[in-house]
C-alpha cells in the first residue's frame, strides 16, 4: 500500500503577511520572502517546513506531504482510483498533486526527498548527570543553557474535524498514514511509519482549521526559554511547561496572532511498524499547568 513519507510543510493564509513574519522570526525560525507569499524554515534545513500566503481572513491553506521521488504517476492512479478529484496547483505554489479531504482541507503531495535536519551540536556537557550515570563533569551547565531556542524541524501538526473516525479512515486509506493512539471522542494521532509516535492527527471541534504546529528542540531548556522569549515578544498566552501523555513529549505552547497554537517540542517517543495503538481515556498530559479553556477552540472563521 502506498504511504506518504513524511509531514512535509503546512500553508496558512494570513491578514498580514509582516505580522506573520514577526512571529515566525521571533519563535526562532528563518523567514523569506518569496514573490507574494513567505518561506519559513527551520535553522539549517533548506526546506519550506510553512508557507504563509495573504488573505482576507487566517485559514489553514493546505498541508504538504512528501511521498518517493517519482511516484507522483503512481499515486495519481491511486488517487483518481478512489475517487478522487485532482485540483490544479495554487499559482504560487506550482507541483505535485492536489486534492481536497473529505471535509474540504486542501492537500498536497510532492514528490521530494526530506531535507536533513542540523544535528544540535550536543555534547556530554549537555547530558543530564543523574546517581552513577554522570557525563557532565568539570563543566558549569548554566553557562551555556541560555542559548536561544532554534526548532531544527516540523515534528507534526493536528487539524480540527468534525469527524474523528472519517478523517482517520480518509487518511487511512489516500495517504496510508497509521493510527498511533486515540484519546476517545477527542483526538487522533497517526504515523507515517518508523519515527516519530505522530506526525499529524486530528482534534474534535466545529469546523475544520489549524489546531497547532509542532517544532522539536534540543531539550528543555530551550523549551523553557522559547516560553520565555515569545512572553517578551508580547505572545505570553500559552500552556506549558508540561510532559503530554500520548506521543510523551515535553511541551509548552504559545498562541498564535490569529488563535491557533505553536508548540516547543521535545523527547518524543519514537516506534517502529511492532507498535501497538490503543484507545485511551486519559488527560492530555502526565503533568502540566491547567489547560487553558480556549486550547480546543477552533478560531478560524467556519467555511461559507
Amino acid at each position: 500500500m502506498l504511504r506518504v513519507k513524511a509531514l512535509l510543510h503546512y500553508g496558512l493564509q494570513v491578514p498580514s503577511l509582516d505580522t506573520g513574519q514577526s512571529f515566525y522570526d521571533a519563535f526562532g525560525l528563518r523567514t523569506a520572502e518569496r514573490g507574494n507569499a513567505v518561506a519559513i524554515r527551520c535553522d539549517g534545513r533548506e526546506q519550506d517546513q510553512t508557507v504563509l500566503v495573504e488573505g482576507p481572513v487566517k485559514r489553514l491553506h493546505h498541508v504538504a506531504f512528501a511521498v518517493e521521488p517519482g511516484s507522483l504517476p503512481e499515486w495519481q492512479r491511486h488517487l483518481e482510483g478512489l475517487g478522487v478529484r485532482l485540483l490544479d496547483a495554487p499559482a504560487e505554489l506550482p507541483g505535485g498533486l492536489w486534492f481536497r479531504d473529505h471535509e474540504g482541507n486542501l492537500l498536497n503531495l510532492r514528490d521530494e526527498e526530506i531535507s536533513s535536519w542540523r544535528d544540535f551540536g550536543t555534547t556530554d556537557a549537555h547530558e543530564p548527570n543523574f546517581g552513577d550515570r554522570v557525563r557532565r563533569v568539570d563543566q558549569a551547565r548554566w553557562l551555556t543553557a541560555d542559548e536561544k531556542p532554534r526548532p531544527r524541524r516540523l515534528g507534526h501538526m493536528l487539524i480540527f474535524s468534525t469527524d474523528l473516525e472519517a478523517s482517520e479512515a480518509f487518511y487511512a486509506r489516500t495517504l496510508g498514514l497509521r493510527l498511533s493512539d486515540r484519546v476517545r471522542s477527542m483526538a487522533t494521532f497517526m504515523n507515517s511509519g518508523p519515527g516519530d509516535h505522530h506526525v499529524f492527527g486530528f482534534v474534535s471541534g466545529t469546523h475544520p482549521g489549524l489546531h497547532h504546529s509542532s517544532w522539536e528542540v534540543a531539550d528543555i531548556d530551550q523549551i523553557a526559554l522559547g516560553a520565555r522569549t515569545m512572553a517578551a515578544a508580547g505572545h505570553s498566552h500559552g500552556w506549558g511547561l508540561g510532559r503530554h501523555t500520548l506521543g510523551s513529549n515535553f511541551f509548552h505552547y504559545i498562541q498564535d496572532p490569529w488563535g491557533s497554537w505553536i508548540e516547543y517540542s521535545s523527547d518524543m517517543d519514537c516506534i517502529t511498524e511492532n507498535w501497538k495503538a490503543g484507545d485511551w481515556d486519559c488527560p492530555p498530559a502526565v503533568w502540566s499547568p491547567e489547560m487553558p479553556a480556549d486550547f480546543i477552540v477552533n478560531q478560524e472563521e467556519k467555511p461559507s
